[in-house]
């Protein structure tokens, strides 16, 4: 297949390419790296250091013998998003290409007002060129279980069975988004439902729990195919920030009480499930959704494993603290969640495709400190400063 992936340069955006090239598809990586602006304007690094996309694609073709195309643009630029559709024409469209960080939104006007633009006028040039250019394309756009929030119901996977007043009908499933970021993701859903209906386009919209993990399959041939691993307040997700807390001699930070419960997966079935979305694609004018995650976890239940692993890896202690346990702290929480709530989030529809996923254990845990222990880490970026209600 030609397979399109838009956000190549991020952490799940890179190792998609690889993994799709490496399985025989004619791969085209796009992005405008908004990212690492982002990164430099904040004073953000990646846990590994990681070569320019340009570079790595170099590797790429170096060491497998296979050819990933690269272009530079911007989705935000329609003029740019119709003539990549014209000239790629491709079979499937991957669409990462989205400011990634739910506090990142929350912190000035200008970053929310820069989240939502850059999120829902990117998604709304791609469909507008779909239309015009493919219109048979297969788009898989990664969605997020933030558009849920916390519901007192199970989470269906994107829709509902309601029973009202006498009468029956099947409806998206109710949106409660927690930020600005997760607020985008649900106009992009609402868009691409809308975009389906009208002009019978086809879309699997992956609402994906948090990712957690360093390597894929494809990432372990070598240090120069890294891809951009977060530990920061802005782009880290939790299990990667208590990992490098773990290693640093840091006590890992639990936001509130830390009953707060979400889903999680690895990243190798991150890549997993979109291949499977890819090789079964829905009928046109359907869009389709699945809850893709694997696990669910409180935040306090992650701690207390991560603890545990560090404890058995360094025995009394971190390699920076020797003879300190690795502990918890419970700090304010800088977000707007409930602490305690009911979660419970159906996540079938990709297990029946064929998802055999990587569980979270005491000894995988161990594994990813293992991976991490002779990396530098900046105490500077880890704690977080972004309060959610300061405006």
């Amino acid at each position: 297949m030609k397979i399109l992936v838009l956000g190549a340069d991020g952490y799940l955006g890179w190792p998609t390419c690889m993994h799709f090239s490496s399985l025989g598809h004619d791969v085209t990586a796009v992005d405008n790296f908004s990212k690492r602006r982002i990164e430099l304007e904040d004073g953000i690094q990646p846990l590994f250091p990681i070569h320019t996309l340009h570079k790595r694609v170099e590797i790429w073709k170096a060491m497998s013998g296979h050819q990933i195309q690269l272009t530079v643009g911007d989705l935000t630029n329609h003029r740019f998003v119709y003539k990549l559709l014209e000239e790629d024409l491709p079979d499937v469209i991957i669409h990462y290409a989205e400011q990634p960080s739910a506090p990142y939104s929350m912190y000035t006007r200008e970053n929310a007002v820069y989240t939502q633009y850059n999120n829902v006028v990117g998604n709304l040039n791609l469909l507008f060129a779909m239309q015009r250019n493919c219109p048979d394309a297969h788009l898989i756009k990664l969605g997020s279980m933030g558009e849920y929030g916390t519901p007192n119901i199970d989470i269906e996977e994107g829709y509902i069975d309601i029973e009202h007043n006498g009468r029956h009908d099947r409806l998206p499933f109710p949106k409660q988004p927690g930020s600005f970021y997760h607020l985008s993701k649900v106009h992009d859903s609402h868009n691409i439902m809308f975009a389906c209906k009208l002009w019978n386009l086809r879309a699997t919209d992956l609402n994906q729990g948090v990712v957690y993990g360093i390597d894929t399959e494809e990432t372990q041939v070598s240090a120069d195919l890294n891809t951009s691993f977060h530990y920061d307040h802005i782009f880290g997700t939790v299990i990667n920030r208590f990992l490098v807390q773990a290693l640093a001699g840091i006590e890992l930070t639990v936001y509130g009480g830390g009953s707060q419960t979400r889903g999680f997966l690895d990243i190798r079935d991150t890549l997993k499930c979109v291949e499977l979305a890819a090789l079964n694609p829905p009928l046109n004018g359907e869009f389709r959704v699945f809850n893709q995650f694997t696990e669910q976890f409180s935040i306090i239940e992650l701690a207390e494993l991560v603890c545990d692993a560090a404890n058995i890896l360094q025995p009394g202690g971190s390699k920076l603290h020797p003879g300190i346990p690795v502990g918890i702290e419970y700090v304010e929480n800088p977000r707007m969640e409930a602490e305690n709530h009911y979660y419970n989030a159906k996540h079938g529809g990709l297990t029946q495709l064929g998802l055999e996923p990587h569980l979270l254990t005491l000894d995988s845990v161990i594994e990813m400190l293992k991976a991490m222990n002779s990396v530098q880490i900046n105490h500077n970026l880890i704690q977080p400063t972004i309060k959610w209600q300061s405006g």
